[in-house]
């Protein structure tokens, strides 16, 4: 008997997530100086991550023998002094991806359906078909969640909703009044995640927590990957009802979260300086591009993230070409949009190269 007759057979057809490029990959791949090489394509922040953070994860270094609070206990004090409410209406997650998976593992299984945006963050189906439930996915209209038509999907078997506001790929969002009363109308068996990865590049992100205090069956789940930059660290975390938080506590494997990382996230939190900064650079970044793309004729989706779509034709030629030029974006084809590209907003000086890299790719 293989060991393929032995697995089970949806493992066999379950899609695999493909990240960007590493830069050492790309430089070994087409022999060229990692030095050279910029990567655009994975949503990382180019500022690199708070210097409070790095001082923190350096001294947490020095008691590496040891586990790490399988708790989270003083992160978890942390966001819930910054964000006003309680300690056990906390998950934290190796990553919000983690999040996403303790999800599956609480929610779903055959016969049940998850409604979705398309596109939108490809993991939302992984872990749907994962856990032998059926995505039910909705198409963006004009790259926007339709969140008229999410309500409409939902069905009797619907257990879990999903929402990205800014959304990935296409950096736009929806208002604080469109999200609050699409909870509102959700039926009582349909529990709903938020995602709010980007959120902080937001001037005024949307504040569901007046819904968790009613509670809702509400999750809001965030990161510190970007505006922090930390994502080598894989620390994230997730917000809902008190009871909500001790059943996905219950699935989360212990030491999920290493102790590096935690010290990490919880002076991050404190650097307030730096994500203002970070955020300003971004929005100059956006408006940087944006105006490269005019001047190249080039189509493109107005963002609030810190990413944005440019329509350039063939995509894949496109995306091969800046990629043996030493930029590395991410290719739409994936996400049903083959003649886009996806673009990581960099510094000035990689914002520079991009544009003059993306003049020549598109001729």
């Amino acid at each position: 008997m293989t060991l393929a007759q032995l697995v089970k057979p949806s493992v066999l057809k379950q899609p695999v997530y493909e990240p960007g490029k590493p830069i050492e990959d790309v430089a070994r791949e087409l022999g060229l100086d990692p030095a050279s090489i910029i990567k655009l394509a994975s949503n990382e922040n180019p500022f690199g991550p708070s210097p409070l953070a790095i001082t923190a994860a350096t001294r947490a270094l020095s008691q590496a023998e040891l586990y790490p609070d399988g708790g989270c206990f003083a992160l978890r004090a942390k966001l819930a002094a910054a964000y006003s409410i309680a300690p056990d209406q906390l998950v934290i997650g190796n990553g919000s991806n983690e999040l996403l998976e303790l999800l599956g593992h609480v929610l779903l299984g055959p016969g049940d359906d998850v409604v979705m945006g398309t596109p939108a963050f490809v993991v939302y189906k992984l872990v749907t078909l994962l856990f032998g439930a059926r995505p039910i996915e909705v198409p963006l209209v004009n790259h926007r969640h339709d969140l008229d038509a999410l309500l409409k999907a939902i069905t009797p078997a619907t257990k879990l909703v999903f929402l990205p506001s800014p959304n990935n790929p296409t950096g736009t969002a929806n208002t604080q009044e469109e999200i609050v009363a699409f909870v509102r109308a959700l039926p009582p068996h349909v529990v709903f995640a938020y995602d709010e990865a980007y959120s902080e590049f937001l001037d005024n992100p949307p504040d569901l927590r007046p819904l968790i205090a009613e509670g809702r069956k509400v999750i809001c789940l965030r990161t510190f990957s970007k505006i922090y930059g930390l994502a080598s660290l894989r620390v994230g975390y997730g917000y809902t009802t008190p009871e909500f938080a001790a059943l996905l506590n219950r699935v989360r494997q212990p030491f999920n979260v290493n102790a590096i990382g935690q010290a990490a996230a919880i002076a991050a939190l404190d650097d307030k300086t730096f994500t203002a900064d970070v955020a300003r650079k971004n929005r100059e970044g956006l408006a940087q591009l944006e105006t490269g793309f005019k001047s190249l004729n080039l189509e493109y989706v107005p963002s609030v993230a810190n990413f944005i779509l440019v329509k350039v034709g063939d995509g894949a030629r496109v995306f091969d070409a800046l990629q043996r030029r030493g930029v590395i974006v991410r290719p739409m084809k994936p996400y049903g949009m083959p003649e886009w590209l996806r673009l990581t907003v960099g510094t000035h000086t990689q914002n520079v190269r991009l544009l003059a890299e993306l003049a020549t790719a598109t001729r």
